[in-house]
């Protein structure tokens, strides 16, 4: 069932954690996809993401504190966590850390079309030079095994940007420095005056 589950990210959602993975680029980061699934056609739905740490990611009293913190705030909106979001350290490492895995466990246990999309950092280096309009990042999903598998082929047909330009506004941004704005966790914890909501990044 979850393996050939559809994904389809919202244009924000989608450009929080890239940007998220731009202002912290000598470190490992992640992020919480939130969303539902769509009554019409069983589309998981990711409509927003949030920022979670750039330091000691494997750090659980923190991971716990925020996952429900976040799970009160989203909840009232008839979201849930869906998803978990990862940028590997090294530009070339395209493996899904143990941290990955078990926040991806963690997050299945109470959503089973749970999805882990990791940021493939050649596609976001290539993006200036293309047109491409698919996520920069691959999609992994459970198997019947249990295992956490990267999804398809290439990943793409099954997780979509739900605004075609996204890519492009993305580069936009980029060009503007727009990551440097990007609130996370660890940014709240250091000074809660920083919202982790980033209610004004896309104003």
């Amino acid at each position: 069932m979850g393996g050939e589950s559809k994904y389809e990210i919202a244009q924000n959602a989608y450009m929080k954690i890239v940007l998220h993975a731009l202002k912290h680029k000598s470190s490992a980061v992640n992020a919480v996809l939130l969303g539902r699934v769509s009554p019409t056609n069983d589309v998981v739905e990711i409509t927003d993401s949030v920022p979670l740490f750039h330091s000691h990611l494997g750090l659980l009293p923190q991971l716990e504190i925020s996952l429900i913190l976040i799970e009160e705030h989203y909840a009232a909106k008839g979201v849930n966590i869906v998803g978990y979001f990862h940028a590997n350290e090294r530009f070339d490492d395209y493996e899904l850390s143990g941290v990955a895995k078990n926040v991806g466990d963690h997050i299945y246990r109470y959503f089973p079309q749970a999805a882990i999309l990791l940021l493939d950092n050649k596609k976001l280096e290539a993006l200036p030079k293309g047109k491409d309009r698919s996520p920069v990042m691959q999609l992994y999903t459970r198997d019947s095994s249990k295992n956490w598998k990267l999804a398809g082929g290439e990943g793409s047909s099954q997780l979509t940007i739900k605004e075609p330009a996204a890519n492009a506004v993305l580069l936009d941004y980029i060009s503007t420095e727009k990551w440097q704005d990007v609130v996370d966790f660890d940014d709240h914890l250091d000074d809660i005056s920083k919202d982790w909501l980033n209610p004004e990044l896309f104003k």
